[in-house]
């Protein structure tokens, strides 16, 4: 039951995201993007305090989004510091140095290698590799098998990215 509660919470998180830069970078809305983009770091939030694996991949997420400069916009300023400072007041769960910069390396990774693949070559498989970011994917089942995260934290990862191209689905067909 613990996990099914997770996985909600990961597949809210991963619409609101996707929902939020769609809104902001295709319809210039800032006011709804920034909506969207609060209840994302609430869901991340949620996420993040309750479970440690969980928080590994919403931390690594934000700080190698940092890392990539990929955080450019008002709305996702206004979702850090929402996301920040409920987990100030939370607590932020106690989380080790190797895992968390491996998470991290690979978010960067992956967030570099999604702009920079497709303008270096033409080969379908590391576009299609990075368009979808699989490396962290791949990391996180490995993680997963080691022992270091559940197993249910892969599968909870992977609805998050189902629920993030989703909503660019949902975007598209009615905006």
């Amino acid at each position: 039951m613990d996990y099914i509660v997770l996985a909600f919470i990961f597949i809210l998180s991963g619409f609101f995201m996707k929902y939020s830069d769609d809104l902001y970078d295709e319809n210039h809305d800032l006011v709804l993007s920034t909506f969207f983009g609060i209840l994302c770091a609430i869901a991340s939030v949620a996420a993040t305090v309750y479970d440690t694996g969980a928080a590994y991949i919403f931390i690594s997420i934000i700080i190698g989004n940092l890392l990539a400069l990929k955080i450019d916009g008002i709305h996702h300023i206004v979702t850090l510091i929402v996301y920040l400072a409920i987990l100030l007041v939370v607590g932020i769960p106690d989380l080790g140095l190797v895992v968390l910069l491996i998470c991290i390396l690979t978010i960067l990774a992956d967030e570099v290698c999604h702009e920079l693949i497709p303008k270096r070559t033409e080969n379908r498989f590391l576009n299609l590799f990075f368009e979808y970011r699989f490396l962290m994917k791949i990391v996180v089942l490995l993680l997963a098998v080691c022992g270091v995260f559940d197993i249910w934290i892969f599968v909870c990862f992977i609805l998050f990215d189902i629920a993030y191209a989703g909503a660019g689905i949902v975007f598209e067909r009615f905006n």
